[in-house]
């Protein structure tokens, strides 16, 4: 699960950008004979147009309405999209119902990081590289992605999707309580051992009134389904992994015990109550100033350090790097949102000129620099963006690609993802709240996990 309602409200838009872009060139889909366009829908003409529908994220489907379809519909005038916004907790259920009925409404699912197994396990889904090949423009380029979010929606070798909104697991800092602190700012060589002995020094009295007002971290520390991936990805910085090369549980280890004993230690340096604190909460605290850090998803930066309406910072007093490096790697953790074309589709040919056009060079583009998307290209990360907060925005992703692609930072890649990520908010909680050890905690996890015959 990513939070997607809460941390990808982001809706730059320069007017520079947009008549730059609005002209983009119309993605060169090679001709196919007629009996193969006539199989996959066509792309419709000024007489007899093709509808596609798309199921999403309520967060962006109606941003996605009003701004990218118009602008898709520059190159394909004659696709008309509707795109229904369903709340999160709704969407894989619906997404699953509605692709494997008889007569399925959705040509394109919009489905989260650990998703795309489930549904490709439920015959839901086309393999875009051998399914969609056809109708694959030369130059689309799939090598330009960066692997780990172009991971997000590979399974047994298959292509189901392309990374369309992009996200990582990062550390935000607080350049100005660092600096009453007397520490320096952090760079992305900061080790753990390192942030940890530095912790005691940033929870402080700033104003000098002898009350602690400002404290070191908030993060997710209470049951949720997402706090589980701060452990992880200290686990996967020291060289841990979630699951073995067969699907068995390979956390329950003294590397894991450890790195979950330091997820639970961070509470000693965080505001009051914040055993109870996850996304929002931590959120909050940050954007009124008082933690130095947090380990949140990177795409709450721009609401974070550049929205006046939604914070009292500035963006020359954020950071924003990967988290504090282990024995192996920085940590991370991936999510991401993939756009994928439901199998049963009446118009696959329609449905993946979207999505193609949406990720290819050009289009990931205008979505990063028009609407603040996160990219997933390599080729778009190495060019400078249009808004100045996003450069160090840019520099975050491509280190947390590069080791999430190297240490495997992401949720198990199983049919089964959600339910083992729930059996590790249970245990992890407990551990949190005192009612287990750290090692009791893994120890039930792992033989929970070990039985679901992943």
């Amino acid at each position: 699960m990513t939070h997607e309602p809460r941390n990808r409200r982001l809706l730059s838009r320069r007017g520079v950008v947009a008549a730059g872009l609005s002209a983009l060139p119309v993605l060169a889909l090679p001709a196919t004979p007629r009996a193969q366009t006539a199989s996959g829908g066509g792309l419709g003409t000024a007489a007899a147009p093709v509808e596609i529908r798309m199921i999403a994220n309520e967060a962006f489907a109606n941003q996605w309405q009003a701004n990218m379809v118009p602008e898709f519909n520059k190159s394909f005038p004659h696709v008309r999209v509707k795109i229904d916004g369903v709340p999160y907790p709704e969407l894989l259920a619906k997404s699953l119902l509605d692709s494997t009925g008889a007569n399925p409404t959705y040509d394109i699912i919009v489905a989260d990081d650990p998703w795309v197994p489930q549904l490709a396990q439920a015959g839901a889904l086309l393999d875009l590289k051998a399914d969609a090949k056809a109708w694959t423009a030369p130059d689309f380029d799939w090598e330009d992605f960066n692997a780990a979010p172009l991971a997000a929606s590979a399974w047994r070798g298959k292509q189901y999707g392309v990374p369309l909104r992009s996200n990582m697991l990062l550390m935000f800092t607080n350049k100005t309580l660092y600096k009453k602190a007397g520490l320096p700012a952090p760079t992305p060589k900061l080790t753990w051992t390192e942030y940890l002995a530095q912790a005691p020094k940033l929870v402080q009295d700033t104003n000098g009134d002898g009350k602690v007002d400002a404290w070191a971290i908030d993060t997710y520390f209470t049951r949720d389904s997402l706090t589980p991936t701060i452990w992880q990805a200290i686990l996967n910085s020291n060289g841990g992994a979630l699951l073995d090369k067969d699907n068995k549980p390979a956390f329950n280890t003294p590397t894991g015990v450890a790195a979950l004993q330091t997820h639970i230690d961070l509470l000693k340096y965080a505001p009051p109550g914040a055993k109870s604190h996850g996304f929002n909460e931590s959120l909050q605290a940050f954007r009124q100033g008082q933690t130095a850090t947090m380990f949140m998803w990177g795409s709450v930066f721009k609401a974070t350090a550049v929205d006046p309406k939604t914070t009292t910072l500035k963006p020359d007093e954020v950071g924003i790097q990967v988290m504090p490096v282990g024995s192996k790697l920085p940590g991370t953790h991936r999510g991401i949102w993939n756009g994928t074309v439901a199998k049963k589709s009446a118009h696959p040919q329609a449905a993946w000129a979207l999505l193609q056009w949406l990720s290819s060079k050009q289009g990931e583009l205008w979505h990063a620099n028009v609407l603040g998307a996160f990219p997933a290209r390599k080729s778009t990360l190495a060019t400078p963006p249009e808004s100045a907060w996003l450069v160090p925005v840019y520099a975050a992703l491509q280190q947390a690609y590069d080791a999430a692609d190297a240490g495997q930072m992401w949720r198990p890649r199983s049919p089964k993802s959600d339910a083992v990520q729930q059996v590790l908010a249970d245990e992890t909680s407990r551990a949190m709240s005192g009612e287990a050890s750290a090692a009791d905690a893994l120890a039930s996890a792992a033989q929970k996990i070990g039985r679901m015959r992943l």
